[in-house]
């Protein structure tokens, strides 16, 4: 009798399940020998940001949130020029070798980068994209931890190297039980997710070998021919990198944030996260080190994987159109590391029942933990995870999400609105798509739909102080114009932010701007109060807010103001996550109660 086949999507939830469960029989507890990584490593933008994550590291480590006898480290960029992150992981290279010698030749390390400043999902600005919470586990699964679970086979099929992932994306599989990805050729080698050719701008795309196989298979081993770095669709046929649906005619694919594809119809494969062996790695350290400083942004991805495959030209390394600054050394640099790693190979891992999800924007951000039932299905998010809250309605298409926070019994939250490490009084009115963080609401307060808000402690001058930033969802935090004059076509909520100026009494000046006066933007604008307490703080940046939104006058002068760059630059870690701590425990003591009502 044949075998009954499961749906691809059931599988993926499975073994979605499967590694979660071994992860968290791990937390908390001593790894064997091969068992887990022997180091995993965070690369971080600034000092301030490596503070920031080595605190709440210990944090974890406290808690017994992350598996013991393992080495966790923080790597700082060097200050000076953005080196992108594959000058992070040059950098992280050098610190391994001053900590570890030659002994780090017989390693697995898992290198994760989590530098910048999530300017388009600025909740994870002051701690960090990687430590972004996920409505699941308890104590609630942080990026970090949902990365380690879902990484947990790879050590142990893995020869000495390094595995580079980024914080803010989600790469979910599944294979055969008897089947495991294996990380043991020379070279580097990459996973890749078939994905529509739309999918494919935004992506790497390998181009490969033809396969052998006469039927679908989940797990398949091919060599690279070529890497394309967001190329164009155009490239993609050029370099025959399109495959036809047709050959597994009997097969869907996922989606994830690759879209939905119906089958015969044609995809791409994409990247993720790839591995480097010892050899590879130490060949890219001594370029670092003959080198010294680096003065451009080095792409791992775009820099490294480019000048692999035996199709690979120099051409690339002319081609600064994916480039977000242009630096003088750039081609030069560029040029270097294709001669290093030619002749490289570069072996992938098809994973054809993969998904590749990114929460790197507000937008998806709102999308996966509200609206998206697949993410949902396969990682078993919650709608109210590890909280305090009254009955919440669900609608139909899209919940709310509620994480590790107390919300009275007055409250109303509309669907598509995710609520994290806050605590709401009663009489608060939450419309749609808003994002709520690290906030303290004791009034009777209406926020409107498509409101971020988040708020940070701050130590400024050795005292303790409070600031909100308030914005809409559309709000672009990063479009920046030259001139003051031009300040007219930036918005903050949707209206002219000119106009909005004038409804807070504030003077389009150059100090009404922080950091570099050669552009301006709603990052850098100094328009959020500092406040005595978090409360206040809520309260008065709502009231900027509500005198936009009608057109009414909100007087600023008399407030110290600070540009969500200051923000960053005065935050107080410890605080922040004290106040997290203070929520966690009545919500443990709450549930504790509880239980002992019902026993």
């Amino acid at each position: 009798m044949a075998a009954v086949r499961v749906p691809p999507s059931v599988s993926l939830r499975e073994a979605t399940q499967r590694k979660l469960k071994k992860f968290s029989e791990l937390r908390g507890k001593p790894v064997a020998p091969g068992e887990f990584w022997d180091i995993v490593a965070i690369t971080a933008a600034d000092e301030k940001q490596e503070i920031a994550y080595r605190q709440q590291l210990s944090e974890k480590l406290k808690r017994n949130e992350l598996p013991l006898g393992v080495q966790y480290h923080v790597f700082v960029d060097p200050a000076g020029a953005k080196i992108g992150n594959g000058g992070s992981t040059l950098c992280a290279l050098q610190s391994l070798e001053k900590l570890y010698g030659d002994k780090w030749s017989s390693f697995t390390i898992l290198l994760i980068h989590s530098g910048g400043y999530s300017q388009r999902l600025p909740n994870a600005s002051a701690l960090g994209k990687i430590f972004t919470a996920l409505p699941l586990g308890n104590p609630i699964y942080q990026m970090l931890e949902l990365k380690l679970a879902m990484y947990i086979d790879f050590p142990s099929h893995m020869n000495p190297g390094i595995l580079v992932t980024c914080a803010d994306d989600i790469e979910l599989y599944s294979i055969g039980e008897s089947e495991y990805i294996r990380f043991d050729k020379p070279g580097f080698t990459a996973l890749a997710h078939p994905s529509s050719l739309t999918v494919g701008t935004t992506h790497g795309v390998f181009v490969l070998e033809s396969s052998n196989c006469l039927k679908y298979r989940a797990l398949e081993y091919r060599c690279c021919y070529r890497f394309l770095h967001k190329p164009t669709i155009g490239k993609m046929y050029q370099f025959n990198a399109v495959c036809k649906r047709g050959d597994f005619c009997q097969q869907d694919f996922g989606g994830g944030d690759t879209a939905y594809f119906h089958l015969d119809s044609e995809y791409v494969y994409t990247d993720s996260l790839f591995y480097m062996d010892y050899k590879s790695a130490k060949k890219l350290l001594a370029f670092y080190e003959q080198i010294g400083t680096l003065k451009c942004e080095i792409d791992a991805y775009g820099d490294f994987l480019q000048a692999l495959g035996p199709e690979a030209t120099v051409d690339y390394t002319r081609d600064t159109s994916n480039v977000t600054q242009e630096e003088s050394a750039l081609v030069d640099v560029r040029q270097k590391i294709f001669h290093l790693l030619q002749g490289t190979p570069l072996n992938v891992v098809v994973l054809n029942n993969s998904k590749f999800y990114h929460i790197g924007t507000t937008e998806e951000y709102l999308f996966h933990f509200t609206s998206d039932s697949s993410l949902k299905s396969e990682l078993g998010l919650q709608s109210i995870a590890f909280s305090i809250t009254p009955d919440i309605p669900k609608g139909s298409a899209k919940t709310s999400c509620v994480i590790q926070s107390i919300l009275d019994s007055g409250i109303s939250v509309a669907p598509g609105s995710v609520i994290e490490y806050s605590r709401l009084e009663p009489d608060v009115c939450i419309g749609e798509n808003c994002i709520i963080s690290n906030s303290y609401i004791v009034t009777k307060a209406v926020l409107p739909a498509n409101l971020f808000l988040s708020s940070l402690s701050l130590k400024i001058k050795g005292s303790l102080k409070y600031s909100t930033m308030a914005f809409g969802m559309q709000d672009d935090l990063k479009k920046n114009v030259k001139t003051l004059l031009d300040i007219k076509l930036l918005q903050f909520f949707g209206v002219c932010f000119l106009s909005c100026l004038d409804t807070w009494n504030l003077k389009v000046t150059e100090e009404l701007f922080s950091g570099n006066k050669a552009c301006f933007s709603l990052w850098t604008a100094r328009i959020f109060p500092v406040c005595s307490s978090l409360s206040e703080s809520v309260i008065t940046s709502l009231k900027m807010l509500n005198a936009v939104k009608n057109n009414s006058t909100f007087n600023m002068n008399n407030f110290q103001l600070l540009s969500i760059e200051e923000m960053l630059v005065y935050k107080d870690v410890e605080d922040m996550i004290a106040y997290r701590e203070k929520i966690f425990l009545e919500i443990s003591l709450n549930k504790k109660y509880s239980n002992l009502e019902i026993s």
